[in-house]
């Protein structure tokens, strides 16, 4: 039994710090802003202004007033919000499905993945929260506006040094290889899908989403022209309730269909399958029935001795 005592995990901070971002949620928990907390700074809402200043070095969950007296409680942000309430110019993936897509994916820290394209960033910022320090996130976006959101966003979360961002039309291919997972958030996904077969690793995870069921036709048959395997279809609903002790019920508005879900795994190529066979071969020992670690000519002097006598 080791006597070596596991790891400690880093402490999360309790108090409110410059640089952090807060979300400061209104009683109801109607209105919800988010802010990067800063000495001398300001959060304006239409309820007044709420200085920086009244909560640094407080703990999170404390209460502060506007200048008005509106009254909200400051939180730290969970993953999810982050994500809500990222500054855009496009549509985002929705948390519902980056759930499903970090699993399916198997996004863990150490993780090579490629995105396109980035669009405003929250895929990207999911990515890179999980793929930490010592995995990578390669994010591709054809349009220079888009991709300038997508960065702001990365630098605001301090998550800029787990994402490389490329500024490229992915028609002319993905720059890296091998990666542990690929996915695809463009126009026309059926387009590059050998283009993702190359740039992904043997039995990687390849993903995508597509708005409507004749996409999701377009993308099965293309990768049944490939080798892929283990293909997958899926479409998430996720139903909110109105949190009201009384009168708990469905919330009046709903998020229904935000995109079909599609999965497949990388099979190995005609090539990659030979060269492992070659390897192999080159690499398996003679097999003389003995245990490797013995010395047999001692063995093999001693009985032709045996014979002679």
């Amino acid at each position: 039994m080791s006597s070596q005592a596991p790891p400690e995990t880093p402490p999360i901070r309790r108090v409110i710090a410059v640089g952090e971002i807060a979300l400061f949620v209104s009683d109801r928990g109607r209105h919800r802003f988010p802010a990067k907390v800063e000495a001398g700074g300001e959060l304006h809402t239409h309820k007044g202004k709420v200085a920086h200043d009244d909560i640094i070095g407080r703990p999170w969950g404390c209460p502060v007033h506007s200048h008005l007296g509106e009254r909200y409680v400051v939180l730290r942000p969970s993953l999810e919000e982050v994500l809500v309430t990222t500054p855009r110019k496009t549509q985002i993936v929705f948390p519902k499905d980056i759930g499903y897509i970090l699993l399916k994916l198997s996004i863990t820290p150490g993780t090579r993945v490629i995105e396109a394209g980035s669009g405003s960033g929250a895929l990207t910022t999911a990515f890179a929260t999980y793929v930490t320090a010592s995995g990578q996130v390669y994010s591709y976006e054809a349009k220079d506006r888009h991709q300038e959101v997508a960065r702001r966003n990365i630098d605001r979360l301090g998550l800029d040094e787990a994402v490389t961002f490329h500024l490229r039309d992915i028609a002319d291919g993905f720059v890296e290889r091998d990666v542990d997972a690929l996915f695809l958030d463009v126009r026309e996904p059926q387009d590059f899908l050998s283009a993702a077969w190359d740039a992904l690793a043997p039995g990687g995870f390849f993903g995508t989403l597509v708005p409507t069921i004749n996409q999701v036709v377009a993308v099965t048959a293309g990768l049944a022209e490939l080798p892929f395997i283990d293909v997958e279809i899926a479409e998430l609903l996720l139903r909110p309730l109105r949190a009201i002790p009384d009168r708990i019920r469905p919330d009046d508005r709903l998020t229904a269909h935000t995109g079909y879900l599609l999965f497949a795994r990388r099979m190995a190529g005609p090539e990659e399958q030979a060269a492992a066979d070659t390897e192999q071969i080159n690499d398996e020992p003679v097999d003389r029935g003995q245990d490797p670690t013995v010395d047999v000519e001692p063995q093999i002097g001693a009985a032709i001795a045996d014979e002679a006598r």
